[in-house]
């Protein structure tokens, strides 16, 4: 005999217990709206999930202003600028001077680290390591979610909102009839190798360096372990490449005259990470509500992954704020349409930047020289450099 399911209600039903959305259940919580989160995974694979996070400001003032933790302030990075390398020659890009803004390093999987201490901290709802999960209903005035809990117990939750924040892979977004939703989506001919190292900084800030021999970031997670990425094919299989072998290559695309040396030390992690861009429209049905990689995703030159998921948090639950305090619905109604003004800005962005920094095996020597003839134009105005630091530290909400 099936067991009986559980029903349980509550105002907004969230699918995704990563850092976007148990930061909405965070300030749904904290306006009083009664929220419930369930999330497949369980709280230590997200936890030691390394992904990388540069942080705008207005990512940490959210963090930090509603009341989740300030340890981003105390164990993150903050960077006030990045060098575009290129030509063998670092041109340091100063978003204080340019734009008076920082942004922090701090791992992704550290910022969940904070809100799920949060939620536990203030007594939320979040139930990790569920199974079978789907939503149903989610045109009428009561969607639902259905799963099993942990121990097989099956569930149904009854809410006014349901919100899909749970990634690129989202059941919530394939709920969305394909006669209603318009998935826009490129593939780019590169991927990225990426390497985590047991060394010190190779430089203060980022490096994102263009070569003729292809694209690579010098970044950090902190003081003794670095990150790394050089651009290679999509198929390329990292475990196949010895120590020495990525040590050369990401040496020589960024060598020049500078005599320019790479911190090294030994690799604990290389994989391949493929690069798509893709933005659902509209990112609303019914009741139901996307953010996050839900919607959308970007490849990672631009930084913007992370800090777009948050932006959506802070336009959806201001709509939500006013939806269940005076009962309109205009703000939930504009929502869509608000979000994606932002998307699309960060994916012209990510767009523009990966373009202008990696190479194409196709690519003609003239459109070679033309990528630099554009780096050149960048670094060499005053308002090219202050578009590309507003663009990477975030624009402010309009």
């Amino acid at each position: 005999m099936n067991a009986t399911r559980t029903v349980v209600t509550t105002e907004v039903g969230i699918v995704g217990g990563g850092p976007a959305g148990l930061m909405l259940s965070h300030l749904l919580a904290k306006a009083g709206i009664d929220n419930i989160v369930v999330e497949k995974r369980d709280h230590e694979t997200i936890r030691t999930t390394h992904r990388a996070g540069i942080l705008e400001h207005g990512s940490v003032s959210l963090l930090t202003e509603s009341g989740v933790d300030t340890r981003v302030l105390n164990e993150g990075h903050r960077h006030d600028g990045i060098d575009l390398r290129f030509g063998g020659e670092s041109h340091r890009i100063d978003f204080r001077d340019l734009v008076g803004e920082s942004v922090w390093l701090y791992p992704q999987n550290e910022v969940f680290v904070d809100l799920a201490a949060s939620r536990e901290r203030d007594g939320g709802d979040v139930r990790y390591s569920v199974c079978d999960t789907e939503v149903l209903d989610i045109t009428t005035d009561t969607p639902k979610i259905r799963f099993a809990e942990s121990d097989g117990r099956p569930v149904e939750i009854r809410c006014r909102i349901l919100v899909g924040a749970d990634g690129s892979q989202s059941i919530c977004r394939k709920a969305i009839p394909g006669d209603v939703r318009t998935d826009h989506f490129i593939e780019y001919p590169f991927a990225w190798f990426g390497i985590l190292t047991e060394a010190p900084p190779s430089a203060p800030e980022l490096i994102y360096a263009r070569s003729d021999y292809g694209f690579a970031l010098i970044s950090q997670r902190n003081e003794s372990v670095q990150r790394m990425y050089f651009q290679c094919d999509p198929s390329e299989d990292a475990s196949t490449w010895s120590e020495d072998r990525i040590w050369d290559e990401l040496q020589r695309r960024v060598d020049g005259p500078d005599g320019f040396e790479l911190q090294r030390g030994p690799i604990f992690e290389q994989m391949v990470l493929p690069f798509r861009s893709y933005v659902c429209e509209p990112m609303r049905h019914g009741n139901l509500f996307l953010a996050g990689d839900a919607g959308h995703t970007v490849p990672p030159t631009g930084a913007k992954g992370l800090n777009l998921a948050l932006a959506d948090v802070r336009v959806l639950f201001r709509a939500l704020d006013s939806f269940f305090s005076t009962g309109s619905s205009d703000l939930l109604d504009a929502y869509s349409d608000t979000a994606l003004q932002r998307v699309w800005k960060a994916q012209n962005f990510s767009y523009w930047m990966t373009s202008m920094l990696h190479t194409r095996e196709d690519a003609t020597p003239f459109e070679n020289k033309r990528a630099l003839g554009e780096l050149a134009a960048v670094v060499g105005s005053r308002y090219g450099q202050q578009y590309l630091a507003e663009a990477y530290t975030g624009r402010p909400d309009r």
